[in-house]
């Protein structure tokens, strides 16, 4: 057989064996949208979490450009949320009440919750004064705590059952707590008025954080826990709406939605408003960045199958409670959680932006209510791949830029249309926003530049985050043709000229 015949049929044979893509990564890909056919309107909002961490307090020199961050991404149900690594930054009474003393302390509490107030006004909120004080449970020896408010404490949380049974000390104290910040102060446990001057009003109460994680508590032990906790803010209260659950692994907790939501677990009258949970990505500790681009996307899509399953689960049961992903981003492992196995690169702050926005469009199609980027602010030593601003400087990179670009342009009331193209290394959704703008997200899932054909495109404007970018905001540029380069690890929004 003459060579030409013999390599002609080899490629042959590499053709019906190879993904199409390989074969064709030099020619443009076609995004084909059929505007007329919507397949889902969008009752997804965009939102972020604030994880309570000593860069927020005023003495930091970031103080001021983190609650700029916050208060430019606009968005509604931002989250305030306390965590037990800092005990003085999440507890309001440090020590029990004994001889007619009590040891109510709200001024760190005071300074963010005034803080994020402020930077969120006009808009409504999620509140979750998470951390049960940990004398509230039965404990081999006193759970001691650092002084220093900025130290992280890993081994504050102990105790696995309450030292009253009957619940109603945590409920009490987390009754007084609401009503510091929603009435104006409280009555202590000796009758004592305490004066605070606040009359927050808060849309959600979340009860408790990671059930699933803190403090070992069943489905059951949680329920109990919620109703009681539900029961005592109301009294104070009675507008609240709460939210539930918060967990921390909803890949493998599928028992803690079904006991939760099913109403005869809970006591007569208690509402069910509102589910939470969260999502980290992580790659193993050895992955290089060329191979974090492909476990990212796909620990993605695992997730959102969980979230297919979750929502099966809601319909079921309890139909009418709303759905918060109040925790969505990625971390870095490293020897002990929180810390990172080596230096963060660049190109995962664009990683991570882009599997925020292509699960975001995913969560646009199943219909989940809310989501939030994660977390406003974190540094080495907590968690600091999961940050959205600099640590350093309180500057916002990609991730911030992408999660503000998606508030921005995408919301409730807008209409996804059918969406297809060639290849899954590029996510595209098409989407008509309620003032009747043609847009498409895109998004691309790999380090390397793609050459897209979108018919219409031409006229058009785009947005973009990416590699080029870095902590600034989208780059904005006019569509010459209908092809275009989507640049590697971009998030881009093309409107479609009118």
């Amino acid at each position: 057989m003459p060579p030409n015949v013999r390599t002609t049929g080899l490629l042959l044979v590499l053709g019906l064996l190879l993904p199409v893509s390989i074969f064709s990564q030099n020619e443009p890909t076609k995004v084909v949208v059929d505007w007329n056919k919507v397949t889902v309107m969008s009752k997804t909002a965009v939102s972020l979490e604030v994880d309570v961490e000593p860069p927020m307090l005023r003495t930091s020199p970031v103080h001021a450009r983190i609650l700029k961050a916050l208060r430019d991404l606009n968005a509604d149900y931002a989250r305030l949320v306390t965590w037990y690594t800092w005990p003085k930054l999440g507890i309001a009474e440090m020590k029990p009440p004994e001889n007619g003393k009590t040891y109510w302390d709200f001024s760190l509490m005071d300074e963010y919750a005034q803080d994020f107030m402020e930077a969120t006004e006009g808009h409504p909120v999620v509140v979750d004064f998470s951390t049960i004080p940990e004398w509230m449970f039965k404990t081999k020896a006193a759970v001691t705590y650092p002084e220093d408010p900025n130290q992280i404490d890993w081994d504050y949380e102990q105790g696995t059952e309450l030292r009253d049974p009957t619940m109603k000390e945590v409920a009490d104290y987390f009754g007084r707590v609401a009503s510091w910040y929603t009435k104006g102060g409280f009555n202590d446990e000796f009758g004592e008025w305490h004066a605070s001057g606040h009359h927050y009003q808060f849309a959600y109460w979340e009860v408790l954080n990671e059930a699933d994680a803190e403090h070992s508590m069943t489905p059951a032990f949680y329920t109990r826990l919620y109703d009681a906790i539900v029961e005592r803010v109301r009294q104070v209260s009675p507008e609240m709406k709460f939210a539930g659950l918060a967990l921390a692994k909803p890949l493998v907790g599928p028992e803690y939605f079904q006991y939760f939501l099913d109403p005869k677990n809970h006591k007569a009258g208690i509402s069910i408003d509102m589910i939470t949970y969260h999502f980290y990505s992580m790659p193993d500790a050895d992955e290089t960045p060329e191979t974090m681009q492909y476990t990212t996307f796909n620990r993605a899509d695992d997730f959102l199958t969980a979230v297919r399953y979750i929502e099966s689960i809601r319909k079921r049961f309890s139909p009418h409670t709303l759905t918060y992903i109040d925790e969505l981003g990625t971390m870095l492992p490293g020897p002990t959680a929180p810390n990172l196995a080596h230096p963060i690169p660049d190109s995962y702050w664009n990683l991570s932006g882009g599997m925020w926005a292509y699960i975001y469009g995913y969560l646009a199609q199943i219909g989940t209510d809310l989501v939030a980027a994660t977390e406003l602010i974190d540094y080495p030593g907590m968690f600091a791949a999961s940050s959205l601003v600099s640590w350093e400087s309180g500057q916002p990179n990609a991730r911030y830029w992408v999660s503000k670009l998606l508030r921005d342009d995408f919301g409730p009331g807008d209409k996804l249309v059918e969406t297809e193209l060639e290849i899954p290394e590029i996510y595209a959704q098409a989407f008509i926003t309620p003032a009747g703008r043609h847009e498409i997200l895109l998004v691309n899932k790999r380090d390397r530049a793609a050459e897209l054909t979108i018919p219409g495109a031409a006229g058009g404007q785009m947005q973009r985050v990416d590699q080029s970018t870095g902590s600034s905001p989208p780059l904005t540029s006019e569509v010459a043709q209908d092809t275009l380069t989507l640049p590697g690890l971009a998030v881009a929004v093309l409107t479609l000229p009118k």
